[in-house]
């Protein structure tokens, strides 16, 4: 038994020497249990809708007047004035805004003669979280604006909100595709970058390029760029596969799939240069496997890839606002159901390739060119 107690004794001792293990095996379940019990079914707030007055008589200025006291105290919603009905659908196409809400030329004179008044509200069906939210919310804004409220002859009948969907049907399964893209990318980023550098340590075979004139940023470029030509390959067939079992239209529209090759080759250096910024450091080869199922909770849930973000507590939108999954989710989005352009693409971009040049300067300067 003495033998059997010292690799026992041994065993212990190394786990003892690695405090940072035994804290993600202990409260990682717990942020598991946080995160997934924040990131459903929570209320709506901070939608953007866009306003459009073409009418400007006194009951329109009344709706307008009774929207924004709603929006002050439910904060569901956030009323943007646009002046051309035009340019506030080119921002719904583009995804920012969330719905578009018109009142029409002749609204207050309907509204006085009780001839009918219709207000329309064309949504962003892509997302039926957020659509359903907003149309239920307008829909009691405009019946507390109805005949319940009258006090005279001269105040309208009930109007009535005329919902327009701007994109065709989009089922879940589309909905849930670019998330699913996204978690393909960085399951093959767990087997690059910092993974296969952490292989490496782990056989020793690190020791070999350590004695060569590589540079520590050549060397992090290197495992990085590598990481990223696999996770591209990965999410190229998946987007490509996805898109036919989603039953996306026209899914091989050679524009599209360039920019999407775009933004996955992006959204994989973001991600394979976070990972090896955060394990540039670590000699423990089972942090690596114990980190990757909690970062895949912590970077896919708060994304906004199953649920919309804005129903978020605050602490949880604060990890959206950094989480390069929120981009990369963001974009693919817009891509694939929306096919929209680069324009509308460029923030996300932007973010994605701050994110991994950060990461990868940070990983080469924290990086240890020693054994």
């Amino acid at each position: 038994m003495h033998r059997t107690w010292a690799i026992v004794e041994r065993e212990l001792r190394r786990f003892r020497r690695s405090p940072l293990l035994w804290a993600f095996t202990t409260f990682g379940p717990l942020l598991q249990l946080v995160v997934l019990g924040y990131a459903f079914g929570g209320t709506l707030h901070g939608l953007e809708v866009a306003l459009v007055d073409q009418d400007h008589g006194l009951p329109a200025l009344r709706l307008r007047e009774q929207a924004n006291a709603v929006a002050a105290n439910a904060r569901t919603f956030t009323l943007v004035p646009y002046a051309d009905e035009a340019a506030a659908l080119a921002a719904l196409r583009d995804g920012r805004v969330h719905g578009v809400l018109t009142i029409p030329p002749g609204y207050s004179r309907r509204v006085l003669s009780r001839s009918d008044p219709v207000v329309a509200f064309v949504e962003n069906n892509v997302d039926r979280f957020v659509s359903s939210t907003l149309s239920a919310t307008l829909a009691e804004l405009l019946a507390a604006v109805g005949p319940a409220r009258a006090t005279t002859t001269r105040l309208p009948g009930a109007p009535r909100l005329d919902v327009v969907e701007l994109f065709p049907y989009v089922p879940y399964v589309q909905y849930l595709l670019p998330g699913t893209i996204v978690l393909a990318i960085f399951t093959m980023v767990m087997i690059g970058g910092a993974f296969s550098f952490m292989d490496d340590k782990t056989t020793g075979v690190h020791e070999g390029y350590l004695v060569t004139p590589v540079t520590k940023l050549e060397l992090v470029a290197g495992f990085n760029i590598s990481g990223m030509i696999k996770a591209v390959s990965s999410g190229l067939v998946l987007t490509a596969v996805g898109m036919v079992v989603a039953g996306i239209p026209d899914p091989l529209a050679p524009l599209r799939l360039a920019k999407v090759t775009l933004v996955i080759a992006l959204t994989a250096l973001a991600l394979v240069s976070l990972m090896f910024m955060l394990l540039a450091r670590v000699s423990d080869p089972m942090i690596p496997r114990i980190s990757s199922m909690l970062l895949n909770t912590l970077l896919f849930f708060p994304s906004g890839a199953i649920y919309p973000v804005q129903a978020f507590p605050a602490w949880m939108r604060a990890i959206s606002a950094v989480d390069p999954f929120t981009y990369a989710v963001h974009a693919l989005r817009g891509l694939l159901l929306q096919d929209v352009g680069l324009g509308a693409l460029g923030p996300d971009l932007a973010v994605l390739a701050a994110i991994a040049t950060a990461a990868m300067g940070l990983a080469a300067f924290t990086f240890r060119r020693t054994l």
